[in-house]
């Protein structure tokens, strides 16, 4: 299972949104699953999304002082160009998605 946690204007995209919470999807991942993929399935635009952790490390980010304040990264340098959303997921992974608005909560 996959744990996908949506914050900020992104908490649309959970089955049961609830106001004022955090909202969690699990997903059963497909064989080849990624980012990307995983995204399509909850219908989640990629242009609504500033950050992207993976188990706790960036994986990307729209803001560029993320990458400098010293947060792990999920994988070597962390691009504003590139989402990561060829990025493999598997099961017992732990996916944080942080809306557009809220870019600068991360920094």
């Amino acid at each position: 299972m996959i744990e996908i946690h949506l914050y900020g204007s992104l908490r649309r995209y959970a089955p049961n949104p609830r106001p004022n919470r955090d909202s969690v999807v699990r997903l059963e991942p497909r064989p080849g699953e990624t980012v990307g993929t995983m995204l399509e399935r909850l219908n989640i635009p990629p242009t609504e999304i500033s950050h992207i952790f993976l188990n706790g490390a960036l994986l990307s980010t729209r803001n560029s002082m993320a990458p400098w304040l010293g947060y792990q990264q999920a994988r070597g340098e962390v691009s504003r160009r590139d989402l990561g959303l060829d990025t493999p997921v598997r099961p017992g992974d732990r996916v944080g998605l942080f809306a557009r608005n809220m870019a600068l909560l991360v920094v």
